[in-house]
């Protein structure tokens, strides 16, 4: 019995890394879409956002199975309970990826990304990703050491959306009103998947060391 209740440990840690890495391939697509106009791309993301739920679906009923039939204690139930946490981050930062990719092709073939803006959407696009890779490698190798990397990742895009709050209100970009609401919305998008990604790194420091900070 204890070895089935191990295989099904992994198999809970196989599947994070599983939906971690469809959030990755999600949010490096919404991004390029978002920063090339590229509308193909963009209903690429659109389109393939069910897979995740789908498969977090699927990992939280298997988590919760886990939890009835084995009562597992100590860390074992740290990791099943942060599983439900990490899945549902998870699956919020999938959307995320997708409401990028939804500006994109809101705005086709336009560009969403209002002028003076563009070095700061493409930097915050790839600390996004550098964030969800981090992610997949956090979960695959569970090295303490990667939350940090995270979590200074998370204050780069952190500073980087307190700027474009003050562009969008100089004077300049207030002529464009389109352009503020595309720059506010798209800021937030990328500082929130920041901030889901953070949380799934407390969830983890929770299961490595019992403590969430």
């Amino acid at each position: 019995m204890r070895e089935v209740f191990q295989q099904e440990l992994r198999e809970v840690q196989d599947r994070l890394v599983e939906i971690a890495e469809l959030v990755k391939d999600a949010i490096q697509q919404a991004t390029t879409a978002f920063g090339n106009s590229d509308v193909a791309l963009a209903e690429q993301v659109i389109d393939s956002s069910e897979a995740v739920e789908e498969q977090a679906g699927a990992l939280d009923e298997l988590t919760i199975d886990i939890l009835a039939r084995q009562q597992p204690v100590a860390s074992d139930l740290r990791l099943m309970v942060g599983a439900l946490r990490m899945s549902a981050s998870l699956e919020r930062m999938a959307d995320l990826a997708q409401h990028i990719a939804q500006l994109a092709r809101y705005r086709y073939p336009e560009s969403a990304i209002p002028k003076g803006l563009k070095k700061t959407f493409v930097r915050m696009g790839e600390l996004d990703v550098l964030m969800a890779e981090k992610l997949v490698e956090l979960l695959r190798n569970q090295d303490p050491a990667t939350i940090d990397v995270i979590r200074d990742l998370d204050d780069d895009i952190d500073e980087l959306h307190a700027k474009v709050f003050e562009k969008v209100l100089s004077d300049k970009l207030q002529a464009d009103p389109t352009g503020v609401v595309d720059a506010t919305l798209a800021s937030r998008y990328h500082e929130r998947f920041g901030d889901h990604a953070v949380h799934i790194s407390k969830q983890m420091n929770f299961f490595l060391r019992g403590e969430l900070e």
